[in-house]
Order: C-alpha cells, then sequence, then structure tokens
C-alpha cells in the first residue's frame, strides 16, 4: 500500500510543535507574541500550501512576514490619518 503524504497543514503545526521547549522559555509576553506570530501562519496556511519550497518553515517565514506587513501598513495609516487631523 502506499503512504499518504502529510498536508501542508499538518506538517506546519508539527513544527510550531517543536518549538514548544522554546515557547516554555518565554516570558508570558513573548509567548503570546511567538503565538500570534504561529497564528500567522495558520491563516495563511492555504497559501502555504501552493508554495514549492522544501523546507516547511520558509512558507511559515513568509507568512509572518506578510502578516506583519499589513500590521505595519495599517497602523502607518492610522498614524497619517492621526497627524492629518491635527
Amino acid at each position: 500500500m502506499g503512504r499518504t503524504v502529510e498536508s501542508y497543514r499538518m506538517a506546519m503545526e508539527d513544527e510550531i510543535r517543536r518549538w514548544k521547549g522554546f515557547v516554555k522559555a518565554l516570558r508570558t509576553e513573548d509567548r503570546e507574541a511567538f503565538e500570534a506570530l504561529m497564528n500567522a501562519c495558520r491563516l495563511y496556511a492555504s497559501a502555504g500550501s501552493n508554495a514549492t519550497q522544501l523546507i516547511l518553515f520558509e512558507p511559515m517565514i513568509m507568512s509572518i512576514l506578510l502578516f506583519q506587513q499589513k500590521k505595519i501598513h495599517r497602523l502607518e495609516k492610522t498614524l497619517d490619518a492621526a497627524k492629518r487631523e491635527r
């Protein structure tokens, strides 16, 4: 019988679990930040599953970067709007 290939989403969750020891060593605030980053990976899992990289962590990092960039962009727009209101 053939073997089933693990889905990207399942492999990603395995990768996140591998960081368990690292997460335990973090302060509470940092743990929350780490979890937010992993949630960003989950948010873009569909896109990550279409990436052709052989290293699972690469699309995870790209997901985090995209999420952070969108957040920065929103904050910049909010800041610009607040400056214009002065």
